[in-house]
């Protein structure tokens, strides 16, 4: 008699839920965006928000200002000073959160913890790129934007043929970082090549290690021994994320890079090991001295700790959601302008980062909210001495499950 097929297995790293279309048909398995993008719970989904609510608390007059400039016949001249944009991009793990629904004109995110986040369809990006979804009754569907209703995130359940992840130890002269990779920030399974400039692709479960030459282009060397020069890679130009369960996740540049070695490594945490998130909370010290504690709202925006702190440093971009985050002090620089921001984290780790992202002079300020207070404190940034943020489940940040 024949053997009969295997049964799926179950791979807790993979995005996996239920997606309902407008027709009412609807398809469960593992989920891709796009197709051959976000994969995985601690992949990001981007959009945009509609609207700024905190911006309304702020007290009249104190809103920031910004002031361009216009060339006219080679002479620059200052534009008339006006209020900052205050628009921000949404930005969620996968892992928390719960479902993600089109209304109208409308994304409708929402996040484990219940809170509710209104993105603008026309700038939902990734709800825009579709979904993919490995039905195990239906087969592999494609699912275009337009006919998507919801998207209900679950645990995953059973697949079938899921490739594996890519995990490694990137290197880079700020030091090295550890986890689950996106080469090209999309290369991110075995199965992906490596994309060479002479159209050659290389499979990446077929790659032992990638080294910057000195001359320029890259040293590969592959699983069995052999060893490959390549000229350069589009992809490479992108950079490389690298969920390193310190930070969340960073972005090494080209610059920063200096050497990958691939290891083997599970499909990840799973969906039940992201947390609901909580409200930001804890103290802000002013640079008058002034103390004032209760719920934070950082950069008129960020106000869970799933939210990110978004920032670079040699090279290397950071994006720390907030529950890493233990204190935030920025540094006086030359002639009083703005120098570096010190970072602490929980895990142990100081951080020193460029006065740029969140961290830089466009930094809309923060709202401290005292307890039992619907009224907030508006603190501009430039006034902010040092931030101290309450504790936190973040020690059990997701991480490779060796």
């Amino acid at each position: 008699s024949s053997t009969p097929p295997a049964p799926p297995e179950v791979h807790p790293g993979f995005l996996y839920g239920r997606v309902t279309t407008l027709t009412g048909a609807t398809y469960e398995g593992r989920l891709r965006w796009g197709g051959d993008q976000e994969a995985f719970w601690g992949d990001y989904f981007n959009g945009q928000k509609k609207e700024n609510p905190w911006a309304a608390l702020v007290p009249p007059g104190r809103l920031p200002k910004t002031r361009g400039t216009v060339s006219f016949f080679g002479l620059e001249f200052a534009e008339p000073e006006r209020e900052a944009d205050l628009t921000r991009l949404f930005m969620a793990r996968m892992g928390d959160i719960a479902r993600v629904q089109a209304q109208g004109k409308d994304v409708l995110v929402t996040l484990k913890s219940g809170t509710v986040f209104a993105l603008d369809r026309l700038e939902a990006s990734d709800f825009d790129d579709g979904l993919r979804v490995w039905d195990e009754k239906k087969g592999v569907v494609d699912l275009d934007s337009s006919l998507v209703r919801s998207v209900e995130l679950l645990p995953a359940g059973p697949t079938s043929g899921a490739p594996a992840r890519l995990h490694g130890t990137v290197r880079t002269k700020a030091g090295a970082f550890t986890g689950f990779l996106q080469w090209g920030r999309t290369r991110c399974v075995g199965t992906d090549e490596l994309a060479a400039s002479d159209g050659k692709g290389i499979r990446f479960d077929a790659i032992r290690s990638i080294a910057r030459r000195a001359e320029g282009g890259l040293l590969v060397t592959r699983a069995d021994g052999g060893e490959v020069e390549v000229a350069g890679t589009g992809d490479r130009e992108q950079g490389t994320y690298v969920d390193d369960p310190r930070y969340g996740r960073v972005l090494v540049s080209t610059v920063a890079f200096e050497r990958l070695d691939l290891g083997p490594a599970d499909s990840g945490p799973g969906y039940g090991d992201f947390p609901p998130g909580r409200p930001l909370a804890g103290a802000v010290t002013t640079r008058d001295g002034r103390r004032l504690e209760g719920r934070i709202v950082f950069d008129l925006d960020e106000s869970e700790t799933t939210e990110t702190l978004d920032a670079p440093a040699e090279g290397v971009d950071y994006t720390i959601p907030f529950g890493l985050v233990a204190s935030i002090e920025p540094q006086a620089g030359a002639l009083g302008g703005a120098g570096p921001v010190q970072v602490a984290l929980r895990g142990g780790e100081e951080l020193r980062f460029e006065p740029k992202g969140d961290l830089g002079k466009r930094n809309a300020g923060l709202l401290v909210f005292a307890a039992g207070s619907d009224r907030p404190v508006y603190v501009a940034w430039g006034e902010v001495a040092r931030i101290d943020f309450e504790g936190s489940e973040a020690p059990s940040q997701p991480g490779a499950k060796q």
